[in-house]
């Protein structure tokens, strides 16, 4: 049975990740797909690349499909980030994987329903750092759920209809968690498939 892992690879360090990828794994083909790069290895194992966001009319440029990859992925982009778990939440603005605003919290709340009482804290606490900037996508991460009831309301209804980019996969939110988040959010996602 074929084993895979996950990982985000920024757009500086690919053309080097590509590297070791063949060192590792034998010759290797690329095969361009919507918005990301197969890589076949010789050994059998595969590797899908997937650009941080679609082009949008902004291409990454470059001689071959990995430098055109790693030039979209170079974009700078403004993403709006939500985190959040039972326990609580991490929002912010970030640009080129740094954090331009942002904040952390926990609802202090003793309301029967927990979750009502994330979403709400969450959503007025993202519509608040989102106000002083202009994000261009919005990417959330944790519970999935809570994310959905965090987009559904009214406090949030000014950035519900962003396109949203991948959801990542988070801990407990807090300010290390956030800023990891927003470096992986503008990094290429990897999947890598060993035979």
């Amino acid at each position: 049975m074929p084993g895979s892992r996950t990982t985000y690879v920024s757009a500086d360090r690919l053309s080097g990740w590509l590297e070791r990828f063949e060192a590792a794994q034998g010759t290797v083909e690329f095969v361009p797909e919507n918005e990301g790069l197969r890589v076949r290895a010789a050994s059998g194992a595969e590797a899908r690349l997937f650009a941080p966001w679609p082009a949008d009319g902004r291409p990454g440029r470059g001689a071959n499909d990995v430098e055109r990859l790693a030039s979209l992925a170079g974009q700078a982009r403004t993403l709006g980030l939500v985190l959040v778990r039972r326990g609580g939440y991490a929002v912010g603005v970030s640009r080129e994987g740094r954090l331009l605003a942002s904040k952390t919290g926990s609802p202090n709340s003793r309301r029967t329903n927990a979750a009502d009482a994330v979403a709400a804290v969450t959503a007025e606490q993202a519509a608040a750092v989102f106000a002083g900037a202009t994000p261009e996508y919005l990417v959330f991460g944790g519970d999935r759920v809570l994310a959905e009831q965090v987009a559904a309301r009214r406090e949030f209804s000014r950035w519900a209809a962003l396109p949203r980019l991948r959801p990542l996969d988070v801990p407990d939110p807090k300010a290390a968690v956030l800023a990891q988040a927003a470096r992986n959010a503008a990094s290429v996602f990897v999947r890598v498939t060993l035979p």
